[in-house]
């Protein structure tokens, strides 16, 4: 099933072409910023026509408490309570976007899988990408019938993602300088888990096209060159369970299935019994 869709091809959808579906896809706008404001007076002033904004930190995330990370999954409940009220339906396409850089829209994307939802896509490019109408109707849509059946994506804990990068590929989606350890802007220590392998979310997406995810071929290109392939156990976490998101929808769009470690670098460096590597390979 197809992960993400263009610009082109969602308008087609949303005008009802003779190709689409009968109804058009439910739309959530997850536009976020890690260490900025809300975003919702930005989809307030201009959005696609008939999309429900998602706040990233309290409906794709749930309260920070000790040992979670700073961004835990969500209780089931409030995340179906969320989806309902922006009108997911079962059986319903939905496609999320976001500001562009597509961590966030990646994150809903990979909720809602994990939720049990079976069509889910990520509007490649997102709202940088988008050349159809804007609105700043904030639209009603009926409450929708979603149930979360959480666990239909399987994720890691901290002992699941160290034994991994033993036995398999645990991959760090942050930027290079937070894998080596020669900065850390939010956590409390710089490094990466041990046997780690450091893959940038910047590397998934195109030089030519801002924000759009490279072609599948190259992807798989890729994550071949990290030692990755379809048979591979593939496990990703990042800062706190958002960019790794990101990381594993291209890995989905090169054919591989992957694990998130939801907890990621946030979780782990916040006990300090946990080991730290640091440097330009696994350790």
């Amino acid at each position: 099933m197809a992960v993400i869709v263009s610009p082109t091809q969602l308008a087609r959808e949303l005008t009802g072409s003779p190709s689409s579906p009968p109804t058009p896809p439910t739309l959530l706008d997850v536009r976020w910023e890690l260490t900025g404001p809300s975003r919702r007076p930005d989809y307030e002033a201009a959005h696609l026509p008939g999309a429900v904004y998602i706040d990233m930190d309290t409906e794709l995330a749930g309260p920070v408490e000790e040992g979670t990370g700073r961004h835990p999954l969500p209780d089931p409940e409030a995340f179906g309570a969320a989806m309902r009220r922006a009108g997911v339906r079962r059986g319903h396409p939905v496609v999320v976007y976001d500001g562009g850089m597509g961590w966030a829209a990646a994150r809903a994307w990979w909720l809602l899988r994990w939720a049990g939802h079976e069509d889910v896509r990520v509007l490649d490019g997102g709202l940088a990408a988008w050349e159809g109408p804007l609105t700043g109707e904030v639209p009603q849509p009926p409450e929708g019938d979603f149930v979360p059946r959480p666990g239909s994506l399987p994720v890691l804990d901290a002992e699941g993602a160290a034994a991994l990068a033993r036995t398999g590929v645990l991959l760090d989606a942050r930027a290079g300088e937070r894998y080596r350890g020669e900065v850390e802007p939010i956590d409390r220590v710089a490094g990466h888990i041990p046997g780690a392998v450091s893959a940038p979310t910047t590397g998934n997406v195109s030089r030519e096209v801002p924000y759009a995810f490279r072609p599948a071929a190259e992807l798989a290109a890729r994550f071949a060159g990290l030692g990755i392939d379809a048979d591979t156990e593939v496990g990703v976490y990042c800062g706190s369970g958002v960019s790794a998101a990101h990381e594993i929808l291209a890995l989905a769009i090169a054919g591989i299935d992957a694990v998130l470690y939801p907890g990621s670098w946030s979780q782990w460096s916040a006990d300090p019994s946990r080991p730290v590597a640091t440097g330009p390979g696994p350790g």
